[in-house]
């Protein structure tokens, strides 16, 4: 069996990280190897959490399986605490990467052109490295924008873009997945873009890859949810390692979400606590 390292943090409620992403693999056939960065009693769109950096542990949880003679078939990074982990991720891809491991980097840093309080210049540096090392990138427009431009110039850019016409803002967000697939040679994958078209909403994916671009579309319904960017990030780690088409495994991926999310909002359920993703797991076999 396919074996990923799933670096990400573990938060007991919201269903989100590695509690959204060990099902999401696992149903799917790979065995999900977590390593967490950070342990939390619930994800910080909650009034209150308890939060526990984790940085040190893994280093130490790297030693044993360096012992153990690990070798992951891919490698999927989300949530970093700030530089210092993202050095760690760069010394895990060393030691247990080779030319074969595929690399799946979620740059979590920032959404709805605001970065997160996690943000430092630093950081997006490191995010950078890391997205050279990767063979696929999966930022939202925020992290895209934040990856290519930093923070000083991204409020007047996400404002601009904001401003535009859908058809010129689709054509911005495909300039910018073309910028992303050049500066780090990957394929990359936009995720959670709003679109309005004829009078209806729509959530949209742009894959930028060898074959240009491509849009995938599904209807959008309710808001924002904790843990639907780890979810869609999962998907594809788990087809990367198994070979999947990539356009093939961000149509999954969009279609599984948009199923949950159409059930998280028939059930009312905050969206702090994620969504509704148990029963729809049969859709990914």
């Amino acid at each position: 069996m396919k074996k990923i390292a799933v670096i990400n943090d573990l938060s007991g409620m919201g269903k989100c990280s590695l509690t959204a992403a060990i099902p999401v693999i696992s149903v799917m056939g790979v065995q999900a190897c977590p390593l967490p960065t950070a342990i939390l009693s619930a994800q910080t769109g909650f009034e209150t959490y308890y939060y526990n950096d984790y940085t040190e542990h893994m280093e130490e949880i790297m030693l044993c399986w360096k012992q153990m003679r690990f070798r992951p078939d891919g490698i999927y990074t989300g949530f970093l605490s700030g530089a210092a982990q993202a050095d760690v991720v760069l010394e895990f891809i060393e030691i247990f990467g080779d030319e074969n491991t595929k690399i799946l980097i979620d740059p979590v840093m920032g959404d709805n052109g605001t970065e997160y309080p996690i943000y430092t210049e630093v950081l997006c540096e490191k995010m950078r490295i890391l997205a050279e090392k990767a063979s696929i990138i999966t930022p939202n427009l925020t992290e895209a924008l934040l990856l290519l431009y930093g923070k000083e110039k991204i409020r007047e850019r996400w404002k601009w873009m904001a401003a535009l016409n859908q058809k010129d803002f689709m054509g911005e967000v495909e300039k910018t997945g073309k910028k992303l697939a050049e500066a780090f040679g990957v394929e990359a994958v936009i995720t959670g873009i709003d679109l309005i078209e004829e009078k209806s909403v729509s959530m949209g994916n742009l894959i930028t890859d060898h074959r240009g671009c491509t849009w995938v579309k599904v209807k959008k319904e309710g808001g924002s949810y904790s843990g639907t960017g780890d979810l869609f990030a999962s998907v594809l780690s788990a087809g990367m390692v198994k070979g999947t088409d990539l356009a093939e495994s961000v149509q999954k991926a969009a279609d599984f979400i948009s199923k949950a999310i159409h059930d998280t909002v028939l059930e009312g359920t905050d969206r702090n606590e994620g969504v509704c993703f148990e029963k729809n797991l049969s859709e990914l076999l």
